[in-house]
């Protein structure tokens, strides 16, 4: 494990501590001893040097403060402990996972001293300076790396003294692997044409326009929409609006949602559809996105690992983590380059196949499409009945509600029937998921399979579930609740393990690819990689390799579900989907 992910407590080699000072000048304390009151081109000297020579593991108070400098400077290092994503996850393990995990708190706790609130919590949307200095920082002639050495080695014990050490260790490694990768996938950017992104923007909406103004499309599509109504008024960008004029027609529908406008018969829908799309495409990715977050050819957002709670990544503005279909086209390699996609084909239902050890789910999931096979396995040889007059049979997607109802616990409509079914066909897995539910539905916490671990529900969730109800509507509401937060665990056990799988492939696909390749995306189960033309065979063939390598070290060599994860080496990223 250590050799792909740098995993560790530290058990031989080298280890080397660095972080930013009060001061801003910097400390490194390693086998060579301690230089402290580097200068930033000082700090960047040494670290370089070390890697080179010693190639250590690298203890940051935190690598998302620290590590874009050295990446900036064209340093790149290959393993690391980030004390600040540890933290995080072993204070959520330990269920406190409203306590700071700053370096000064979690400093304090490892002296068993009471940790000041001066920090963010897990899970907090914050500016990059988890764990650095600044701000309320440590205690006067404390330095930094002997702070940090004492967190460390708390750390490392309170790793050992986990249900599942081993599962753990490989955690922490690699969530600081993938800090690195962050961080350098910031720095790297997608490649994206702008001028490409203009013309589009030209051709669908028309000539920009100044900030706040409607362009030209809008403008045609808005008048088509009040014209529609009778010529009265009505303000596309205003569901209150739309709802009315709706209302005057005699139609009720709850929202302006366009999944509830698609089944309505009115001359108004089809320009009020088109008008969601084109002002979506305005108002998230139109030009003044563009101004601001492509620059030389790469758009460059803030990764944060770990920012939702279940360990999926999130981004600091931009929206990597929602790029249009229509705007694929503009993510294009580099001339004499190609982008590697690859995205890991319905991984949730996989992950739960080895959570849960169901044997004939695993038959299933032996298959690149695991839905069409799942729907042979569900309806082969029964009897269609519709749930709506002119409804069509169409097994794949009812195999695919009846797993999506397992994972999140849908019961309306034809969810309830289809997962029944279900359940009596492979109990092993939808009993995997309602006992994780069960325990939600009890207030208890659950955790993944590396030992990712669900909050604690709210004072407020406890005091209407745990209390005599006072009446039928208060008994409701209860139920309500529980049943609510049941539906979040039942959950949190196949998406928190889905990120334990691909947090262990960013680590092990970034040690693994050939230099000058490198990552330029990352979205829940999907990675580009951007590689020289004569590398792409090579980059795609590793990708594959790196994803069952990833679900042996979870589940064990003998786990007999397929990951498959197919790269295409293509042009653009359009190409590839």
């Amino acid at each position: 494990m250590a050799g792909i992910v740098g995993a560790g407590p530290h058990n031989g080699g080298v280890q080397v501590i660095t972080g930013r000072e009060e001061d801003s000048r910097y400390t490194i304390e390693g086998p060579e001893g301690v230089r402290r009151g580097l200068s930033r081109t000082e700090w960047i000297a040494q670290v370089r040097t070390l890697e080179a020579a010693r190639s250590p593991r690298w203890v940051f108070p935190s690598v998302e403060a620290d590590y874009p400098a050295l990446v900036e400077a064209g340093v790149r290092l290959d393993r690391c402990h980030d004390l600040a994503l540890a933290e995080g996850l072993l204070l959520a393990y330990e269920g406190r996972e409203t306590e700071s995990r700053s370096l000064r708190a979690a400093w304090a706790r490892a002296r068993g001293e009471q940790p000041p609130d001066d920090g963010p919590a897990f899970g907090e949307d914050v500016q990059p300076t988890l764990f650095s200095p600044r701000g309320p920082g440590l205690p006067e002639g404390v330095p930094v790396t002997e702070a940090a050495r004492l967190v460390l080695a708390e750390q490392e014990k309170r790793m050992a003294a986990t249900e599942a050490p081993g599962r753990m260790r490989l955690l922490l490694a690699a969530e600081s692997a993938s800090a690195l990768a962050a961080v350098e996938m910031s720095a790297a950017g997608l490649p994206w044409r702008a001028d490409l992104h203009r013309e589009l923007l030209q051709e669908r909406l028309g000539p920009r326009v100044p900030y706040g103004q409607r362009p030209k499309a809008l403008v045609t599509l808005a008048a088509q929409i009040s014209g529609a109504f009778g010529g009265r008024e009505v303000n596309p960008d205003s569901s209150a609006s739309v709802l009315r004029a709706l209302g005057r027609e005699g139609i009720e529908i709850p929202s302006a949602r366009k999944y509830l406008l698609r089944d309505i018969d009115h001359p108004a829908i089809a320009p009020l559809l088109e008008y969601k799309e084109l002002s979506r495409l305005h108002s998230a990715n139109g030009w003044t996105w563009l101004d601001e977050w492509v620059a030389d050819g790469r758009f460059r957002p803030h990764y944060v690992v770990g920012g939702v709670v279940s360990g999926r990544w999130a981004t600091r503005g931009g929206g990597a983590l929602q790029i249009p279909k229509v705007l694929r086209t503009c993510v294009r390699a580099d001339p004499g380059w190609q982008l590697v996609v690859a995205d890991a084909a319905q991984l949730e239902p996989r992950v739960l196949t080895a959570l849960s050890g169901d044997r004939r789910l695993a038959e299933v999931a032996a298959a690149t499409d695991l839905y069409a096979r799942l729907a042979e396995a569900l309806f082969s040889g029964t009897q269609y009945v519709p749930l709506r007059p002119g409804d069509t049979r169409d097994d794949r997607s009812r195999a695919k509600i009846a797993m999506l109802s397992a994972m999140y616990g849908g019961t309306s409509g034809e969810a309830g029937p289809l997962l029944a079914l279900l359940r009596r066909r492979f109990p092993d897995a939808v009993s995997y998921v309602e006992h994780a539910a069960a325990a939600g539905e009890r207030g208890e916490r659950v955790r993944s399979r590396l030992g990712r671990t669900s909050p604690a529900p709210s004072a407020a969730w406890r005091a209407l579930t745990g209390g005599l109800a006072e009446d039928e509507a208060s008994e409701t509401r209860a139920r309500r609740a529980s049943r609510g937060w049941g539906r979040f665990t039942r959950n949190f056990v196949v998406q928190a393990s889905a990120a334990d799988l691909t947090s262990v492939l960013l680590a092990t696909l970034r040690r693994r690819l050939p230099p000058p390749a490198h990552l330029v995306f990352f979205l829940h189960d999907e990675v580009i990689v951007h590689t020289p033309a004569e590398l792409a065979t090579e980059v795609a063939a590793l990708v594959e390799q790196a994803v069952q390598e990833s679900a042996h070290l979870l589940f064990g060599p003998a786990c007999p579900v397929r990951f498959p994860m197919h790269a295409i080496p293509a042009d653009t990223y359009a190409e590839a989907k």
